[in-house]
């Protein structure tokens, strides 16, 4: 249980961020209000206002999240050294991933146990959802070569009980989550622990000897979720993510966990879970009605982990561990496919947000990952109203009385708009300034090659998430509007490799958000030629949607974007990529008839 001064702490950091944002949101409603019935109130200025106060909020509450992470940012906790008498499966789910990266991947991680000496606690499960037979036949070819690999060519290792396990689910029923369920029904009971992975995931060993450890130590803990950090990004556009990831989410994430203290959060993947409190809390229903509302639930993470805090367990997330590594999309078509599977996801929580005993603080994380995907729809609702607001605006009268010998001068309430504007783009930039002063101070600069790379970096990374933001508004508003109408996007496979898009690929992803561009320009300049320049920063990026898209794919190798990982590679990294190479010198793989290859 929760001790009550770490309660009152994370109450206190909670009901400080909600008044602050719900402040800054009512205030900048407030001063738009006033600006827009500078020529006599109008429904439409009231609707402009709660649409204010509505995206102000939700972008405060982001802010609000580095803060309280600024503020409670501490030293990392010192390593446990207790001896580990547990057992721990890592999962290794895939779904029509490259097999040699994947089991290379599991390699280097068993390496990397080996030379801690901890290789009898943990076992490795390959749990493959793998539609494409010819592709099944690979990774099963791939897995007789790890297992090779592992035992020096013989089957199993002399006195040693087999440590590496692959199975393959002809009918992938619940996608992952069905797959991690499958496994701790017919397996589960054999381990204490579990840390789930993604196909592209990697971990140091000491990283995850420290998480069986402090599991072991809080017999309540149901989840502990690390802090992945994104490492081999080579595109313009990874790099950038890779950077953000790695000077900003530390705090957010800090922030994160100050606010939620042990009803945490789940990212489903880089994070491990108490097998008896997952399989008790977790088995998730199919929802009634087909998809995109009904049927499997896709954001199952955050499910998971409001069942687990439901239940009494502790879900933490813990930003001081190290080691925790994913890779992410390289390109923006690859991450707007992503991010329309977790927008499906994330409004099926409408269905979720009322279930039965869950704590108030999970249906709030509810409501923010909903509110997360439709407020794009908010910001267009917000420009459309302006727009019509200006068109529709009545010629200022100068003498409003009959007779009446002077003018009469509207009030100027510009600047009140102006201060609107300015408080929204603080709301975006003050975060990032005030953690590159605080990395200043701490040293922790050093890490992305001293203050000016890092300013340099952040400078870069907000001109591209500037002209990137209305493109992928676009890309989240058909979304949004996709699953309204009743889409179902599905879960399809990630692409991986370098992501490099030709100019025509770039053109077909974008030709229609170009179209809205030039469309969102002559209609402001035709019905309300004075918002011009204000709507300018979203239809000249939104109009070269497809150049942009082409040339964050395109390869970088500056040096302005640098992480931790860049100028020192983790070991566990380098031993992938050694493994990788000394794999692809070898001969074909065997077949899979010389071993046994099912949990």
């Amino acid at each position: 249980m929760m001790h009550k001064s770490s309660y009152g702490r994370v109450l206190g950091a909670r009901t400080l961020a909600l008044v602050a944002s719900v402040g800054l949101g009512a205030g900048a409603a407030a001063l738009f209000l006033q600006f827009g019935a500078t020529d006599g109130y109008q429904v439409v200025d009231g609707v402009r206002a709660a649409l204010v106060f509505i995206t102000t909020f939700w972008l405060a509450w982001g802010a609000m999240q580095s803060v309280a992470g600024l503020i409670t940012a501490r030293r990392p906790a010192a390593p446990l050294t207790a001896p580990i008498t547990t057992r721990t499966a890592i999962l290794m789910p895939v779904y029509n991933e490259d097999p040699g990266a994947v089991f290379a991947r599991v390699a280097a991680m068993d390496d990397a146990l080996a030379r801690i000496g901890l290789t009898e606690h943990f076992d490795f499960a390959i749990l493959s959802d793998t539609q494409d037979d010819r592709l099944g036949a690979e990774e099963e070819r791939w897995f007789v070569h790890l297992w090779d690999d592992r035992h020096q060519g013989t089957r199993k290792a002399k006195g040693k009980a087999a440590r590496f396990f692959y199975r393959r689910r002809r009918r992938n029923i619940g996608r992952k989550a069905g797959n991690i369920q499958d496994f701790f029904e017919t397996s589960g009971a054999n381990y204490d622990f579990a840390l789930i992975l993604d196909a592209d995931s990697i971990m140091e060993a000491a990283t995850i000897a420290d998480m069986v450890r402090r599991m072991q130590a809080d017999p309540n803990l149901g989840l502990l979720q690390t802090l992945p950090r994104i490492a081999g990004a080579r595109s313009r556009f990874g790099r950038a993510m890779q950077f953000a990831a790695g000077f900003y989410s530390p705090i957010f994430a800090q922030g994160q966990a100050a606010m939620q203290g042990m009803t945490g959060p789940f990212w489903g993947h880089n994070a491990l879970v108490r097998v008896r409190a997952f399989a008790q809390s977790c088995a998730l229903p199919e929802l009634t009605g087909p998809p995109p509302f009904g049927g499997h639930i896709l954001s199952h993470d955050y499910v998971e982990a409001a069942l687990l805090a439901r239940a009494g367990w502790s879900v933490r997330v813990d930003p001081d561990l190290d080691g925790s590594y994913e890779e992410g999309p390289e390109n923006m078509i690859d991450f707007a496919k992503r991010d329309r599977r977790w927008c499906q996801g994330n409004l099926q929580h409408i269905r979720v947000i009322s279930a039965p005993g869950l704590k108030a603080w999970s249906r709030y994380v509810f409501f923010q990952g909903i509110l997360s995907y439709i407020a794009p729809l908010f910001w267009m609702m917000f420009l459309v109203a302006s727009l019509y607001a200006a068109a529709t605006a009545p010629a200022p009268d100068f003498f409003p009385e009959p007779f009446q010998l002077f003018p009469v001068f509207p009030s100027d309430q510009t600047s009140k708009a102006v201060s609107v504007a300015v408080g929204v783009f603080g709301l975006l930039v003050l975060p990032k300034v005030l953690i590159l002063l605080d990395a200043a101070l701490r040293g922790r600069v050093s890490q992305f090659g001293g203050p000016v790379i890092a300013l340099r970096g952040m400078v870069r990374e907000l001109v591209m998430s500037s002209i990137n933001a209305p493109i992928m508004l676009m890309w989240q508003t058909r979304a949004v509007l996709q699953v309204l109408r009743g889409h179902d996007g599905g879960w399809p496979a990630q692409t991986r490799g370098d992501g490099r898009l030709t100019l025509p690929e770039s053109f077909a992803a974008g030709w229609w958000i170009q179209l809205w561009g030039i469309a969102v320009i002559l209609l402001t300049y035709i019905f309300a030629a004075n918002l011009l320049l204000w709507v300018l920063p979203i239809g000249v990026p939104l109009i070269l949607a497809p150049l942009v898209i082409w040339i964050t794919s395109q390869p970088s190798k500056s040096l302005v974007f640098l992480t931790p990982e860049e100028k020192s590679l983790p070991r566990v990294i380098a031993d992938y990529h050694r493994i990788m190479t000394r794999w692809a010198k070898t001969a074909a793989p065997p077949s899979a008839a010389a071993v046994e290859v099912s949990v």
